[in-house]
């Protein structure tokens, strides 16, 4: 399984960003592929946030429209939500532990921890995952 990052979606659907074609093309074959794509609630809640958030996302996508995608990922056979186990809490202080820091890394963490736990990797235009030991990363860009 592979489980996606909130960049890769953010960039899937903003054609103004460099990214965009490799975001929309991995999310595209991903999601009609065979292999599980993994849905995190934080991402996508970062998604909703992001997206239609006209201070930060350049032309901001409407409540509806940003579900409606949502929505439409979700609906994919190969999409599933993932939720962290019981060992989410070792698992992330682990994480964070090993990494140094916590801060800005919280959710990167959350989301290599949840990762770690499915036995995923992380799909991201995000270096940071690295900084995690034992998670897998697949970077994209």
């Amino acid at each position: 399984m592979k489980i996606v990052d909130a960049n890769v979606l953010l960039y899937a659907v903003n054609s103004d960003v460099p990214q965009h074609r490799a975001a929309r093309e991995w999310l595209d074959e991903a999601l009609s592929g065979e292999e599980t794509v993994g849905f995190s609630w934080i991402v996508l809640l970062a998604f909703l946030r992001i997206s239609t958030h006209p201070g930060i996302f350049p032309r901001p996508l409407s409540q509806d429209t940003a579900f409606d995608t949502v929505e439409a990922w979700l609906s994919q056979p190969g999409a599933v939500l993932v939720e962290p186990t019981t060992r989410h809490a070792g698992v992330l202080r682990g994480l964070l532990g090993k990494a140094g820091t916590a801060g800005n890394l919280v959710n990167d963490a959350h989301l290599a921890a949840t990762a770690a736990q499915h036995g995923a990797e992380v799909v991201s235009f995000d270096a940071d995952f690295t900084r995690f030991d034992g998670v897998r990363v697949h970077k994209l860009g």
